[in-house]
């Protein structure tokens, strides 16, 4: 900066005259308004100022910034560029004087540390060589001492075996002596020749060592001394230096990131794809593997198992002759035939090993004495359901529609020789599987033929179920009050199916009775007591409870019901039931008298609340600890079910494919079935399908236990069915969408009615229809108690009209309970022939007397309706 006068420089720096006079005179420098202020007066006035302000003075910059910036281009094609900036910064900063004394001692130091490290390492190589040439040079002379050891040995040897030559040896002639000692001498300089050339040779390997060592410690020291001058030529290098050894690191590291960052090194082409091919090559021979197979298997789960293809194996299948997709699923043997044939092993595996862990981790425990259960089996209408009536003194008989029973029922009697377990079944041709299952779970096996009819169907059957089943039988003789009764018919007929009685030398107890007059009971029971000591049946009484299902119904307030038989342990409410596919807490259990119980032993029946859902009848029940493996075993078998239902329905869409080709369109009867208990839907199921032929089918699209819902009507509607209720009838929304879709709705109490209707349609004998009209639908509003005629039940009238003159049935929860007919039928106190829709009325029900609120009262005429094809 030029010379200025005062007044230029107030003005420049944005004050007074006076006030710059003044700060001058402070500095030391006297001046006057408008003399000339020189560059040294400057920096006089602005080292005071500096350090009036509380600063050092003026000095020079401590620390400078330098920033550089660098633009390229990289080309990525023919229209395409990317411009590329890079930026650096570089920060520049004056070492104090004592910053510099600190850095020359630190590196002082260092150098003094290295030299250190440097002699230290030259001298422990140096060490190393000399004790390797050292350690070379005295296996060398202990080498030369064994040497002169052996040679000094060989010597002595030599010269005894001279002086034995010299005793032994005859008188020798000058001439043998002398060519003796020539070849003495021969061998002798031989061997001294040898020797000095094993000498020679370990002087040349000692020397030898002792130069490689020297030439090592030589090699070591230069390739150190070059490390060092390369190191520091290196840090000589650097452009600057900073003051903070952090700040050049830092500085260092942010270069060498900026270039790898910028470093881009372009692939060749010539090896391109080499990262994309995998690491392995294919096997020289075909690898043999071990295919683990459960009870069924998928085509595409078994060809992961043997790393194949799932064509591979579908090709394999129909070489074999047999069709498949994908998704179907081969049961075990398949599964093993088609393993072999691929040329692996199998390895067959238990996929119920949860389900046995959990049967053995059930108590064993001290057998006690149990109740026998017996099971009553014969024909129809011979008269079980009264004889076990009469035992029972109740009346069961009277409430099945059609006076036939159509469900297995299990009570529980005490009678004057202990307690037995009775078990009824149906005896109606429908319910084969209902007196399979009654026979397996039971112990004795009464069978009941009518005198006045002789041995039926129905009884051969229960005779073979009874010899399958492995359980004595007896045979009661019923109807023996009959005019016409004539039990050695009964006797001869049996016999022909191989069933002696004791008096003709046989081993059946035949017992003559009469569930009408109660002839014979006594004698029964007392058969039946003698067979249970004879078979001694016992059973575990403690521990977790083991038992059969021998009916299941859902019911709409409780929910599943199962009917279950303790074989074995203790059922308590609270235990994790397994029924099948089902399993639940107990909630609560019932005897067969709706009576609430809490514990239930060997050989009871119970009715239990509490499933996830209904299951099959004739499922083993079993008390689980652990609600887990429960419901992880459920659903396992749940699978496994729909796994066999999809197995046969692909195996027999696959054998009928060329017969359905060939007959063409076959008329199928689709048709929806809903029943109130377990047991009939397997039943009426079976006979239908039994009904189909070559040109009509019959086709189940549903079936379950319950009312009818919207969703069955739905399914109906879709699948073009008919919709069939045994014992249950349709909600309102069920019955809208009936109406509203036109679906054929039947009702039925009485299995072979349903049968005979549709083997008659089916048939093409089609002779008039006698269709069940629902007439009116009365709701149960309270109950009064008349001395004369019972229970009388205040309805109002819902739907249609009420008339006296016709049958009723009385529904609980859309469950058929009672049917038969009105016994009065009143609006206030006169008795009327009929009540309308809306309006209140009295209606006592005939030979009824537990209507309960909430029930409903169903009024039908049975109308001749003509049929037309």
């Amino acid at each position: 900066m030029a010379e200025v006068s005062i007044e230029k420089l107030a003005t420049d720096i944005g004050t007074t005259v006076d006030r710059l006079v003044q700060q001058f005179k402070d500095s030391g420098v006297t001046k006057a308004a408008g003399e000339i202020v020189t560059e040294e007066e400057k920096k006089i006035l602005l080292d005071h100022l500096s350090k009036s302000h509380g600063g050092t003075g003026v000095e020079g910059p401590r620390k400078m910034t330098l920033q550089r910036k660098t633009t390229s281009t990289i080309s990525l094609g023919k229209s395409k560029a990317v411009k590329v900036e890079v930026r650096r910064k570089r920060t520049y900063v004056k070492r104090t004087d004592s910053e510099e004394q600190r850095l020359a001692e630190e590196e002082a130091a260092n150098a003094a540390t290295a030299a250190l490290a440097q002699l230290e390492a030259e001298k422990n190589a140096a060490d190393a060589a000399k004790a390797a040439a050292e350690e070379k040079i005295a296996k060398a002379a202990e080498a030369r001492k064994v040497q002169e050891v052996e040679r000094a040995a060989r010597v002595e040897k030599a010269k005894k075996e001279a002086e034995e030559r010299k005793k032994n040896e005859p008188t020798m002639s000058p001439e043998e002596k002398k060519a003796h000692d020539l070849a003495r001498s021969e061998e002798e300089r031989i061997r001294k020749q040898q020797e000095e050339e094993i000498q020679r040779k370990l002087e040349e390997d000692a020397k030898k060592a002792a130069e490689e060592a020297r030439k090592l410690a030589e090699e070591n020291d230069m390739r150190w001394k070059e490390e060092e001058i390369r190191r520091k030529k290196q840090e000589a290098e650097d452009v600057h230096v900073h003051s903070n050894r952090y700040a050049q690191e830092a500085e260092d590291e942010q270069d060498m990131k900026v270039e790898r960052t910028s470093r881009r090194r372009k692939k060749s082409k010539k090896n391109a794809g080499e990262d994309l091919k995998h690491g392995f090559n294919k096997p020289a021979q075909p690898v043999e593997r071990i295919v683990k197979i459960g009870e069924t298997i998928t085509v595409g789960e078994l060809a992961s198992r043997m790393a194949k293809k799932g064509t591979e194996v579908i090709k394999a299948m129909m070489k074999m002759g047999e069709m498949a997709t994908i998704n179907q699923i081969l049961d075990q043997d398949t599964a093993v035939l088609v393993v072999e044939e691929m040329g692996h092993k199998y390895e067959l595996v238990n996929d119920n090993a949860l389900e046995d862990e959990l049967i053995a981790d059930s108590a064993q425990g001290d057998k006690d004495t149990r109740a026998p259960v017996v099971t009553i089996m014969g024909h129809v209408d011979h008269g079980k359901t009264s004889l076990l009536d009469y035992i029972r003194r109740a009346k069961v008989a009277d409430s099945e529609a059609g006076g036939i029973t159509q469900h297995i029922g299990a009570y529980s009697v005490a009678t004057d020789n202990g307690r037995i377990t009775f078990l009824d079944t149906p005896g109606h041709a429908a319910f084969t599987a209902m007196r399979a299952r009654g026979a397996v779970a039971t112990d004795i096996v009464i069978l009941v033929v009518a005198a006045d009819d002789g041995v039926m169907p129905q009884t051969k059957e229960a005779v073979q179920h009874a010899r399958a089943a492995g359980v004595p039988l007896i045979i009661a003789v019923n109807k023996m009050d009959k005019e016409g009764a004539d039990p050695d018919r009964v006797r001869n007929e049996l016999s022909q199916l191989e069933v002696i009685s004791e008096e003709w030398g046989g081993e059946h107890q035949f017992v003559s009775v009469s569930a009408k007059t109660g002839m014979g009971i006594d004698s029964l029971l007392e058969a039946i007591s003698l067979q249970a000591e004879l078979l001694d049946l016992k059973a575990v009484a403690t521990g977790p409870a083991r038992g059969i299902v021998i009916e299941s119904r859902l019911d709409k307030g409780r929910g599943p019901v199962a009917s279950v038989l303790i074989q074995e342990g203790e059922l308590k409410a609270g235990d994790i039931l397994l029924c099948g596919e089902e399993y639940g807490r107990v909630r609560a259990m019932r005897d067969e008298h709706g009576q609430e119980i809490k514990l239930a032993g060997p050989s009871t029946p119970v009715e239990v609340l509490g499933l996830s859902g209904v299951p099959i009848a004739g499922e083993n029940a079993l008390v689980v600890q652990d609600e887990r493996k429960a419901r992880e075993v459920a659903a396992k078998r749940h699978t496994k079910q729909r796994e066999v239902k999809l197995a046969k329905q692909q195996k027999a869409k696959l054998e009928n494919m060329f017969a359905n080709m060939e007959s063409g369109d076959v008329s199928e009867l689709n048709v929806v079935l809903k029943a109130d208990v377990q047991g009939s839907i397997e039943a009426i199921a079976e006979s239908l399908i039994n009904l189909s032929t070559d040109e009509v089918k019959v086709n189940i699209v549903g079936s379950g236990v319950g009312g009818i819902t919207e969703t069955d009507a739905s399914l109906a509607a879709a699948s073009s069915a008919i919709v069939v209720g045994f014992n249950v009838r349709a909600d309102a929304s069920a019955r809208r969408v009936i109406e509203a879709e036109e679906i054929d709705l039947r009702y039925y109490s009485i299995i072979y009615e349903l049968i005979d209707e549709v083997k008659k349609a089916m048939s093409g004998m089609l002779a008039p229809e006698f269709k069940q009209q629902i007439m009116g639908l009365a709701e149960v509003r309270d109950v009064f108690k008349s001395p004369k005629i019972g229970a009388i039940a205040g309805c109002m009238v819902t739907e249609g009209v009420i008339k006296r003159a016709n049958p009723i049935r009385v529904l609980r929860d859309n469950v058929v309970i009672y049917e038969g007919g009105l016994e009065s039928l009143r609006r206030f106190k006169d008795d009327v022939q009929e009540v309308k829709k809306g309006i209140e009325c009295g209606i006592g029900v005939k030979n009824y007397n537990d209507v309960k609120v909430g029930d409903q009262i169903e009024v039908y005429e049975v109308v001749e309706v003509k049929r037309e094809l």
